[in-house]
């Protein structure tokens, strides 16, 4: 099977607020208030949260299916903490990303333990952003061109 290319692009609002475009979509991207956003998104670590989530959902019932368990419902819940020391500059004894992420699967199935082990091993495996978030992935950041702005005569 051939690769997939994903990408979104978008432009900064507001020094808190980026506007991304994703196929037809659009992305708010904000922070709240105390961060110093308007609030009106939720804020990157959010969306890498609720990413994750959307990924455990999609996998996880399209491995249900193969597996032949049926999913009556599924509530998913995932949470970590950050410490924003780096981020505001602060401090550099811990890292700026989450120290541990948790989720919380909870499915109505009528499946038994044992397959439900199976099946969370297999989310676990074949989910994409379970492989960025648990495996170190190449990142490359690149700038394609600086505009400079006119001083203004004073």
């Amino acid at each position: 099977m051939t690769d997939l290319n994903f990408q979104i692009q978008g432009e900064a609002q507001t020094a808190a607020r980026f506007v991304a475009g994703a196929r037809q979509f659009s992305i708010v991207i904000d922070e709240p208030p105390v961060l110093g956003g308007d609030d009106f998104g939720a804020n990157p670590v959010e969306y890498l949260l609720a990413s994750y989530a959307g990924c455990i959902n999609v996998v996880a019932h399209l491995t249900a299916k193969e597996l032949g368990i049926k999913v009556e419902k599924l509530s998913i819940k995932v949470d970590g903490n950050l410490n924003p020391a780096r981020l505001f500059g602060q401090s550099y004894e811990e890292r700026a990303g989450f120290k541990h992420i948790s989720v919380d699967f909870a499915p109505v199935t009528d499946a038994p333990a044992e397959k439900i082990r199976t099946w969370i091993d297999t989310i676990k495996n074949r989910c994409p952003i379970n492989d960025n978030l648990s495996s170190p992935t190449p990142l490359n950041f690149n700038l394609t061109s600086v505009e400079v702005m006119e001083e203004t005569p004073v």
